[in-house]
């Protein structure tokens, strides 16, 4: 089968390797329909060390099940199915607390002896408490908002959750991506009264405008903040969702939080110290939380949102390429001539 490996920074490439095969009693072969790009892919593209090797990509899918280990008993061939960015058994302490992410017998796409996504087809582990089924006849215009629940709109989801977004509350987004849009929309749906993105791509922050946002702040750095809190009168934002995971972000999700205001990350981060001190939370009284998005606990009530039409989060697709050419999606996401890409093997 094809599957997509990265080399180094800028270095993607298809490659023909052996078919997954059933490893674990637990395992699940999954033939993918649709795949896509993600956002976090780019952190290595940009930063990767050279490898001989080459790290197998994609971590976002839908597919139909092909073969299922001998300990699998909630699937069967034929199956049409969604799989969150990260695996789990669904059935731990942890995964049962709502943090799949961090389950003990859980894993990530790509690490290990787990393949990626961008791919022809995947082993998927734990596939039971992992894979969710959708209705094989779905309407094929419901697929790519069906595939953004794997990981894009349920992360912006998840910093709402965290952040702990309601009715009457100040919410600031803070980046333009997918994730960054998807996080407008969930704040929208769980009542914020105000939502200010900070993006300054126009094509981006419009279909923000569309999903809530109330204002938007192009400017970036001290000239940002001091734009917030002209727009909260001075006294911040109840909330902050940071969806970029660089250090300037947090350094303006901490010059806009409001006193006794909770900042949530879900952007990546790209550094291990950062400010917790007078300056910046504890002086305020500021929480912070986030952290990757536990997508299985959100799936299910979320599928049922896209199917009866009350979300669309599948817009934030707005290129489409064939695997053979995933290296395109990679440049386009990147010079940001699109915001996220559909890859279709």
């Amino acid at each position: 089968m094809r599957a997509t490996f990265m080399y180094g920074p800028g270095d993607v490439r298809v490659e023909n390797v052996p078919d997954p095969q059933i490893v674990d009693p637990t395992d699940a072969i999954v033939r993918i329909t649709l795949a896509c790009v993600c956002g976090s892919d780019l952190h290595p593209y940009h930063s990767m060390e050279k490898t001989d090797q080459g790290a197998p990509m994609g971590h976002e899918f839908l597919g139909v099940v092909e073969k299922t280990g001998s300990e699998v008993r909630g699937l069967k061939r034929g199956d049409f199915v969604v799989s969150p960015f990260a695996f789990a058994d669904n059935t731990c302490p942890i995964c049962r607390d709502g943090f799949h992410t961090a389950c003990p017998h859980g894993g990530w796409y790509g690490a290990g002896s787990v393949g990626g996504a961008q791919a022809e087809a995947i082993r998927v582990p734990q596939a039971d408490g992992t894979l969710v089924k959708i209705p094989t006849d779905v309407d094929p215009a419901l697929l790519p908002s069906l595939l953004a629940l794997s990981d894009v709109y349920l992360t912006g989801y998840h910093a709402a959750h965290m952040g702990r977004v309601e009715a009457g509350r100040t919410v600031t987004v803070i980046g333009d991506g997918a994730v960054g849009l998807s996080a407008v929309l969930a704040s929208r749906r769980m009542g914020a009264e105000k939502i200010i993105l900070m993006g300054r791509h126009t094509s981006r922050t419009d279909l923000g405008k569309e999903w809530g946002a109330t204002d938007v702040v192009a400017e970036r750095g001290e000239e940002g903040i001091a734009k917030v809190l002209d727009l909260t009168g001075g006294e911040g934002s109840h909330i902050v969702l940071e969806a970029v995971g660089l250090m300037p972000a947090y350094e303006q999700a901490y010059g806009v939080v409001r006193p006794g205001g909770i900042i949530s990350r879900v952007g990546v981060p790209q550094y291990e110290e950062a400010p917790v001190g007078f300056g910046s939370l504890f002086g305020k009284n500021a929480g912070l939380t986030g952290g990757p998005a536990p997508v299985r606990a959100y799936l299910e009530p979320a599928i049922a949102d896209v199917l009866a039409g009350r979300i669309d989060p599948g817009r934030v697709f707005d290129a489409e390429v064939s695997l053979d050419r995933v290296a395109d999606a990679y440049k386009a996401m990147d010079d940001r001539t699109n915001l996220k890409v559909v890859v279709r093997p």
